[in-house]
């Protein structure tokens, strides 16, 4: 076997872990992980799985690591041609509600759950989710930013405190999906962050 081809299918087999375990968490959280599960489902050694990663702390990270750029592709990255500010943002915001609604994460939104499991233990696992929701902060008070500057919002709006009400909305109709199996909660969650982006404010 050469080495090109040895490394590739090295490469192959850790995507195919993180791919299943990342299945797994979006249901049973990263503390649910499990060598030996993972080992099971994937037809291989408890040694094999964890040589791909040394830890299970750097497997909880792999994973962790695939659900934000999976979120980016299938959120922010769909609304890059939308003019900046409130256009944008109501399209963002109901990209992730159809995410949520649409069964993509079987266990909701990944990241949001990862934070209320993780919010009161610090580590590496922390600091990452912390960093990840930081950028998605960033890009909201961005957009918004952006809408004022346009004159789409009131010059005085305080920017954080939309944020904090959009990503509100968001977390509420995580927990209305996923929880209540409210039907509403999609189109509840449009009027709240219509309403929050309308040029008078809510």
């Amino acid at each position: 076997m050469s080495p090109r081809k040895s490394a590739a299918e090295a490469a192959g087999t850790r995507t195919r872990i993180i791919e299943c375990a990342l299945a797994l968490a979006s249901t049973d959280g990263l503390e649910g992980l499990t060598i030996g599960r993972l080992a099971t489902d994937l037809g291989m050694s408890k040694a094999g799985v964890i040589g791909h990663f040394g830890t299970k702390e750097a497997l909880q990270l792999a994973a962790l690591d695939a659900a934000v750029q999976a979120f980016r592709l299938r959120v922010p990255a769909r609304v890059a041609g939308a003019r900046p500010g409130v256009e944008r943002l109501a399209r963002v915001f109901a990209e992730w509600v159809d995410y949520m609604r649409d069964g993509e994460a079987p266990g909701g939104c990944f990241l949001t759950s990862v934070a209320t499991e993780f919010d009161g233990r610090p580590g590496p696992v922390r600091d990452a989710v912390l960093a990840a929701l930081s950028a998605w902060s960033a890009y909201v008070t961005g957009e918004i930013r952006a809408a004022v500057e346009a004159g789409e919002l009131p010059g005085e709006t305080d920017v954080d405190q939309l944020a904090f009400e959009l990503n509100g909305v968001a977390l509420a109709a995580d927990q209305a999906i996923q929880l209540h199996r409210d039907p509403a909660a999609p189109s509840r969650a449009q009027r709240a962050v219509s309403r929050l982006l309308a040029p008078g404010g809510p």
